[in-house]
């Protein structure tokens, strides 16, 4: 019996989406073989991964002066990959909002002066720092962001930061396809795949064209994490984690199914709100994020104490409700609610939550 899988990532996937990769695991679409044994260079191959592209395009509206890449190595990679190819003037602006944008300015450093513009450290990352146009540099690279905190529970949505005319790059690992952005506010998007779009092992990265044609800030970054050669490529430069595209592909094409991204956004909101009401009627539940930068994907609490937030997730896990345990940075309890996690899980989460809160 499957459970509800409230795991920050690897997350849960689309049940419709898992259940034709089974269909299709040992032969697909008439083709005789298995995904993972096509060769990335054939035409059935290349169907796919045009096909993945074509349906993320739609669904986050990516006009055609950007590239769409299909990498490995994680949203990780990408804090290197992202100042070794878009430093060039050895200047670039950091907001620091959680534990992983920490780790892309300290990346970032070994490559030129990564300034932090502004921190929430000072207040364990539970709020979004505010910025003006002037707080930023305007002969810096581009203005880093993380869009959503997976680990405290914080988000940018409507808040995005002015930066004028400099490039601003986000890590949407953690939300992107949950609601609309624009993406011609960014030069560059990344994230990793484990949350919103499929299995771990895949990188996305949407790059403004004449950014990647730049290339990178010297002749020592590897080749693999050259922008311009990617583009070139077309993410082909060596094999890309094919079985992950197909899976990405079906993952988009189940979204564009039921409403896309804009539908997205209002699931999503809708179920963050049942648990947001449950945490603000309670004294019992401490929601660790500041009220006004939620995010929708990552609903942190604690309870009186840890002794009581580990009888919480295991008596919840006991109930199918599993993977509640909050980040080791950060403790307490963390439900990850992603597009893939059905109303009715969170439906039975808060359900848990209140006759845990009541026998407590």
């Amino acid at each position: 019996m499957r459970v509800f899988n409230f795991a920050a990532g690897p997350a849960t996937l689309p049940l419709p989406v898992l259940l034709r990769a089974q269909a299709e695991l040992v032969e697909h679409g008439g083709n005789g073989m298995s995904v993972m044994e096509m060769t990335h260079r054939s035409s059935m191959f290349k169907s796919i991964i045009d096909g993945a592209e074509s349906s993320l395009r739609r669904l986050m509206d990516i006009p055609e002066d950007y590239a769409v890449l299909f990498l490995q190595g994680g949203a990780t990679t990408q804090f290197a990959a992202v100042p070794m190819n878009l430093m060039h003037t050895g200047k670039a602006d950091y907001i620091v909002s959680g534990n992983f944008a920490q780790k892309a300015a300290r990346e970032a450093e070994k490559y030129g002066t990564a300034r932090v513009v502004k921190s929430s450290k000072d207040k364990n990352f539970s709020y979004i720092p505010k910025t003006v146009r002037s707080d930023f540099d305007p002969e810096a690279d581009y203005v880093h962001i993380t869009t959503n905190n997976t680990i405290y529970g914080t988000s940018y949505r409507t808040n995005l930061p002015d930066v004028g005319d400099v490039p601003l790059v986000a890590d949407m690992s953690s939300n992107i396809l949950s609601e609309p952005y624009d993406v011609r506010r960014f030069g560059l998007i990344y994230a990793g795949a484990q949350k919103n779009i499929g299995p771990a092992g895949l990188t996305i990265v949407i790059i403004r064209k004449d950014l990647a044609e730049k290339g990178p800030i010297a002749d020592f970054v590897p080749t693999m994490l050259r922008y311009d050669t990617q583009v070139k490529d077309g993410s082909m430069y060596n094999t890309p984690p094919t079985f992950a595209i197909y899976l990405a592909g079906l993952v988009f094409e189940d979204l564009e199914k039921n409403g896309g991204v804009a539908a997205a956004k209002e699931r999503n909101e809708k179920k963050a709100k049942m648990l947001y009401d449950v945490l603000d009627a309670s004294d019992f539940y401490r929601p660790v994020a500041q009220k006004e930068d939620r995010s929708i994907m990552n609903v942190t609490f604690t309870t009186p104490d840890p002794d009581t937030d580990a009888r919480f997730v295991k008596e919840a896990a006991e109930r199918g409700l599993v993977n509640l345990k909050g980040h080791r940075a950060a403790g307490g309890i963390r439900a990850s609610i992603y597009n893939a996690m059905p109303i009715e899980g969170v439906e039975a989460l808060c359900a848990f939550m209140r006759e845990f809160e009541k026998k407590a």
